[in-house]
């Protein structure tokens, strides 16, 4: 029974960082990312289990962050109003050719990355965009005027 709470201590503490740490920054993982990520499962692994090695302890652990996980997935396709908080919104960051600046400082995103994804859809200017919408995701969706 300590496993199960000690994974669902974890599962949540990893859920609420991963919102903290923003969609923009877990789309598209850098070298030092990657090696961040195996550094924590490594850590979290040490916080679940603690001095449990056996094949037992480590499917209950995993056993319980799958539940957790396909609870999280239920409870946001059953309850319409949980979804923002469990998946976030798409948030516009540019409307009609003009950034929205406040934006764009709340998801931590600058105009050079926001150009840079839009020449990757080839989008030369900003004049271009009729709207360029942040998805839950992490990538950027553009809409060009007619």
């Amino acid at each position: 029974m300590d496993i199960v709470l000690r994974g669902i201590a974890i599962y949540v503490f990893i859920y609420v960082l991963t919102r903290v740490v923003g969609r923009r920054e877990l789309s598209s993982l850098e070298p030092f990312d990657l090696i961040l990520l195996i550094i924590l499962g490594d850590s979290v692994q040490q916080g679940l289990t603690q001095d449990d090695y056996s094949v037992t302890g480590a499917m209950i652990a995993i056993a319980t962050i799958a539940a957790l996980q396909v609870s999280t997935s239920w409870l946001s396709f059953r309850f319409p109003r949980l979804r923002p908080v469990l998946d976030g919104e798409p948030i516009v960051v540019v409307e009609d050719g003009k950034p929205i600046e406040r934006n764009l400082k709340r998801e931590r995103l600058t105009i050079e990355e926001l150009m840079e994804e839009a020449r990757m859809q080839q989008i030369a200017s900003m004049d271009e965009i009729q709207w360029a919408v942040l998805e839950n995701s992490g990538t950027i969706s553009f809409v060009k005027k007619s």
